[in-house]
């Protein structure tokens, strides 16, 4: 009988030690879950909402205008946030009356994003230019988002990736949540 239990325990301590194994890394390196606090990014995003943020895309790819990302925030990196990515590497953003505009090489003269997604309009009006490594984020809730507006551009390496999947709320369960292509 006693042998029994030892096999057992065994057995589990077996099971545990491959399982941390398989998770830790696939959690640390590959993908990681994020829970939406805060309406910065509502109506896209609410409290409560469980995302999977890949982790691997950014490493291969660079962010494109439009991704959801999930970043340490700058000033304080043991807290993390999650916006859209609305200015590029190299890029003149204009923000006026509401209306954001991009100036970059291949359109001198800017052109205005189309932002069916944002929510209560703020109207702050303000310019900025990113340098190589940095891109403008804003949250869709604009009214109650403190982004790259307040805190300024945020450098790349504190970026922890895009929002992959959105596991809950069930209803509303989707690849790339959120996603919107410009």
């Amino acid at each position: 009988m006693i042998e029994n239990k030892d096999n057992f325990f065994v057995e589990v301590l077996k099971f545990s030690l491959l399982t941390l194994l398989i998770v830790l890394p696939f959690r640390m390196f590959i993908a990681k879950p994020f829970i939406v606090n805060g309406a910065s990014m509502s109506p896209t995003f609410e409290t409560g909402h469980y995302l999977i943020v890949d982790q691997v895309s950014y490493k291969i790819n660079e962010p494109e205008r439009g991704d959801i990302i999930v970043f340490k925030y700058p000033n304080d990196q043991t807290r993390f946030f999650i916006k859209r990515i609305v200015g590029l590497p190299r890029e003149t953003i204009i923000i006026k009356n509401g209306e954001v505009t991009i100036k970059n090489d291949q359109f001198p003269d800017g052109f205005t994003l189309e932002e069916d997604y944002v929510k209560n309009i703020a109207h702050k009006n303000m310019s900025q230019t990113l340098s190589e490594d940095e891109y403008f984020v804003m949250g869709d809730n604009r009214a109650n988002s403190s982004d790259s507006r307040t805190w300024g551009a945020l450098e790349k390496n504190f970026i922890i990736g895009k929002a992959f999947v959105r596991l809950f709320p069930i209803t509303q369960m989707d690849l790339f949540p959120g996603k919107f292509t410009y």
